[in-house]
């Protein structure tokens, strides 16, 4: 299965998107369309989103963290450096927090978020492009990546309002 289409881009984009937004779904799938998990996050992670103006924060959050093993819920250990993907963050013991400024790129739907704080401090400094899309009160994002094991995957989160 691939994923659902995104709704098309509107000339508001860079107002509509300011607010908070919870996690509804998170999903990967890789070039066949087989969806993968996260290893890191899991299928079903929580997370929050907010857009002022000109900045933004994320978190996000393994749903069963308290009873995860940490090697199963990190790539992050004493043995050695975070793992991200391309065009991504770096999530630490099922966990990633980041936050900074962005613009929007209304006629294309893109946004760029500019990282300035992050729980893994080798996130500090990213310049993360996605697609960015709001229809009604849900926010979509869209991008490409890989897994941490290299697969390239398409990543499609939805937030609703609140």
């Amino acid at each position: 299965m691939q994923p659902d289409p995104l709704p098309p881009p509107t000339a508001d984009l860079a107002d509509v998107v300011v607010g908070l937004w919870r996690l509804v779904s998170r999903e990967d799938y890789d070039r066949s369309g087989r969806r993968l998990i996260d290893p890191v996050l899991g299928a079903d992670p929580l997370g929050i989103l907010a857009f002022s103006a000109t900045r933004f924060a994320a978190q996000f959050t393994r749903r069963d963290r308290a009873s995860a093993s940490a090697d199963a819920a990190t790539p992050a250990s004493s043995a050695g450096p975070a793992v991200r993907g391309a065009n991504n963050s770096a999530a630490s013991d099922g966990y990633d927090a980041y936050f900074g400024s962005h613009t929007v790129d209304a006629r294309a739907g893109l946004v760029t978020v500019h990282l300035e704080g992050s729980i893994v401090p080798a996130n500090v400094g990213l310049a993360l492009t996605r697609e960015l899309r709001v229809a009604g009160d849900r926010l979509y994002i869209r991008l490409d990546t890989n897994t941490p094991d290299g697969v390239p995957i398409t990543r499609t989160l939805v937030f609703e309002r609140g």
